[in-house]
């Protein structure tokens, strides 16, 4: 079973990765830590440092956690222990990566 939520994983990190459109970028100057996460609060910098939406997928796809962050630090003490894909949303642009709360 934890075979199929890895392949799940993959391949819904591959599919996400894959989609973007021409108007949808990376975030310039993105940079998230911890990573695994075991404080229970992850920091996410980028270059213009403006408000985020963050977005958080478990490895099925289900949205667990949506938030609006205006300075760098998102709470993530709610979620069990696994791998995510966060989202995050600013000024017209994405960056998608993996989560690991340990």
């Amino acid at each position: 079973m934890k075979q199929f939520y890895l392949i799940t994983f993959l391949l819904f990190l591959s599919f996400s990765y894959g989609q973007k459109s021409s108007s949808e970028s990376d975030i310039s100057g993105f940079k998230l830590y911890p990573n695994p996460v075991t404080s229970g609060k992850v920091y996410i910098n980028t270059q213009d440092n403006a408000a985020k939406r963050i977005l958080v997928f478990d490895v099925l796809g289900t949205q667990v956690l949506e938030a609006t962050i205006l300075d760098n630090e998102l709470n993530v003490s709610r979620l069990d222990a696994g791998i995510y894909v966060l989202r995050v949303y600013e000024n017209n642009k994405v960056a998608t990566r993996k989560l690991i709360i340990k």
